[in-house]
């Protein structure tokens, strides 16, 4: 009875030492790291910003849309030819309407995606998993008189859960040195709100590379 258990445990030793393990592991093996610092802009929509008065009656609306920018950055680990495991976070800013009106998206997580190198351009697509929060100004009136009353306003903060897929390309100027452009659409999957904008955005940034070092 007892062979057989040793049997098997000889067996799984035997495969997870065997030279294939082995040559699977140094295939996968941590390579170099990659990061930088990031613009965007794009276009984003599908939100739209109620005010109420005290007592719930309806004031006015505006809708949400436009072109926003923001900066950013991004730290890659590299493994083996493919995978890369890293971390990004960004700040996003639309300005909306034309008294002030404003929603700021601020956000971050993982990310994982696959790279695919031809000769000196790099081709990637993948995801970011990871949270932000929402901090949207909305302003009816048309004063735009500092220090007065605004008769018409409200202001709105909440968390959000974001999955983010990606894809772009890299181009090497030196081995240390890539320009990249990427393009990204969030998705709230957490907390959907009326006023969470969401669209394409496209990035322009610079990376800076370093490959591991031969032991």
């Amino acid at each position: 009875m007892y062979l057989k258990y040793i049997f098997l445990l000889c067996f799984f030793l035997t495969i997870f030492y065997s030279p294939a393990q082995e040559t699977i592991k140094k295939k996968m093996h941590y390579k170099a790291f990659s990061g930088g610092m990031m613009l965007h802009t794009g276009y984003v929509f599908g939100g739209k910003s109620t005010v109420y008065d005290a007592h719930h009656n309806f004031i006015g609306s505006k809708e949400m849309k436009g072109t926003p920018w923001g900066i950013g950055g991004v730290l890659r680990f590299h493994f083996g030819k493919h995978l890369r495991i890293g971390t990004e976070g960004y700040s996003t800013n639309l300005q909306y309407g034309k008294n002030g009106s404003f929603v700021q998206l601020g956000w971050g997580g993982f990310l994982m995606d696959c790279q695919w190198i031809i000769e000196k351009f790099t081709l990637f697509v993948g995801g970011t998993l990871g949270g932000g929060g929402v901090k949207n100004l909305t302003l009816l009136d048309n004063s735009h008189t500092d220090f007065v009353e605004e008769g018409h306003a409200t202001y709105r903060k909440y968390g959000v859960g974001l999955l983010t897929p990606f894809m772009g390309f890299e181009y090497a100027v030196t081995p240390k040195l890539h320009l990249i452009v990427k393009l990204d659409y969030i998705m709230n999957i957490t907390n959907p709100q009326p006023d969470f904008v969401t669209g394409p955005r496209i990035y322009f940034g610079v990376l800076f590379c370093r490959e591991r070092k031969s032991l």
